[in-house]
């Protein structure tokens, strides 16, 4: 694995890590002794479709545990069951896709997603609205969810993500089936949300990693390949960069001198 030095050697307190985690699905093989540290800002994990991004998350949500391996969470590891519905009320995830009630309003949608997360009853509705005013959608708060453009679910769906002012946040595929245009905006959000909290962010879209991350790290076929600052990843051989030359091809000349392939990675 090419990598940097770790995230703490750095200067960076860890917000969550994971120590040589394997998990499979039956005989199959989804993450194979990954080790990676996440830090404040944006950390993005770049790799093809089934190569562990989605399960990574879901051990950082809580939603799965390794088979073997470590996970450590906002400082604290191998937490007991309620130390778990703690940690879960200040982390926030966006999957892929997310169920809603079409009837919902966007107010009453990101009011219900603060309950969930034992938002107080008494700061739900503030906390909401702030939620909303981040993502430019106050305005829209009154509109039925089954109304929504797909970029404006996506907004609401960082808006519900944000509403319990996690330490935490994990964005998975945060861009996909956008336009051009609504995903320049929601790259600039995402670059806004790494001022407040540490986000964790599945892509296979160079660019986004390019436009967005702070780190990156790279993982092909369960495994991590790389580790280290977007412009390290663009200085790899084929990358073409110098370490201060980071756009979207840089970013997918070095992910493909990792991939010993000539795939690409969009």
């Amino acid at each position: 694995m090419t990598s940097s030095n770790s995230a703490a050697a750095a200067g960076f307190q860890p917000v969550a890590a994971v120590a040589a985690v394997t998990v499979r699905y039956g005989s199959t093989v989804a993450l194979d002794d990954v080790s990676l540290e996440f830090p404040s800002g944006v950390t993005g994990l770049l790799g093809p479709n089934g190569a562990g991004k989605s399960t990574l998350l879901s051990l950082l949500s809580t939603a799965r545990r390794p088979k073997s391996g470590s996970v450590s969470l906002l400082g604290d590891e191998a937490p007991g069951r309620k130390r778990v519905q703690d940690i879960r009320q200040r982390i926030g995830v966006l999957p892929q896709s997310f169920g809603f009630y079409p009837r919902f309003t966007v107010l009453e949608f990101t009011e219900y997603a603060a309950w969930l997360r034992k938002v107080p009853a008494a700061r739900r509705r503030e906390r909401a609205r702030e939620a909303l005013r981040l993502v430019e959608m106050e305005k829209y708060a009154d509109r039925k969810m089954g109304a929504l453009s797909g970029g404006m679910l996506r907004r609401v769906g960082i808006a519900q993500a944000m509403v319990n002012e996690p330490s935490l946040v994990l964005l998975d595929e945060p861009t996909v089936g956008l336009d051009p245009a609504q995903r320049v905006g929601f790259r600039g959000l995402i670059r806004e949300l790494g001022e407040r909290s540490a986000v964790v962010m599945s892509t296979h879209l160079a660019e986004d990693v390019a436009h967005v991350c702070d780190r990156v790290a790279v993982l092909l076929e369960g495994s991590v390949r790389f580790t280290g600052t977007v412009g390290e990843l663009c200085a790899l051989p084929d990358g073409g960069a110098d370490g201060m030359d980071v756009d979207g091809g840089a970013v997918e000349a070095g992910y493909l001198h990792l991939a010993g392939t000539e795939a690409v990675a969009t």
